[in-house]
């Protein structure tokens, strides 16, 4: 008899789900706005206009915040996920999520 072990969630920090507009760059193209649709301090889920491909390299720009390095770590459909090269400080998060408020119903 096996017994499955409960999978554990590979992620590194909670994503709070949020709805802020951003600018999101691809490589050697001009900035446009896109819709995150949740935030942690590793990356974000992200609604794209143009479907990406997988290792992607993008940059991503909070207001009031440098761009974000950031990599396409999955896709589906035209959501997806980006992983950042270098996580977001806690209290610069923190400060984000203070100006950006919770995702709206």
């Amino acid at each position: 008899m096996t017994t499955e072990l409960p999978h554990a969630d590979p992620r590194r920090s909670i994503r709070v789900p949020l709805t802020a507009d951003v600018s999101l760059r691809r490589s050697g193209q001009l900035h446009y706005q896109v819709k995150v649709l949740d935030l942690s301090p590793h990356g974000c889920r992200i609604e794209f206009i143009e479907r990406p491909a997988l290792e992607e390299q993008m940059w991503v720009r909070f207001d009031g915040l440098q761009a974000l390095e950031a990599e396409v770590c999955w896709v589906d459909g035209f959501v997806g996920g980006l992983n950042f090269f270098r996580p977001i400080h806690p209290a610069v998060f923190d400060q984000l999520l203070s100006r950006l408020g919770p995702a709206s119903c």
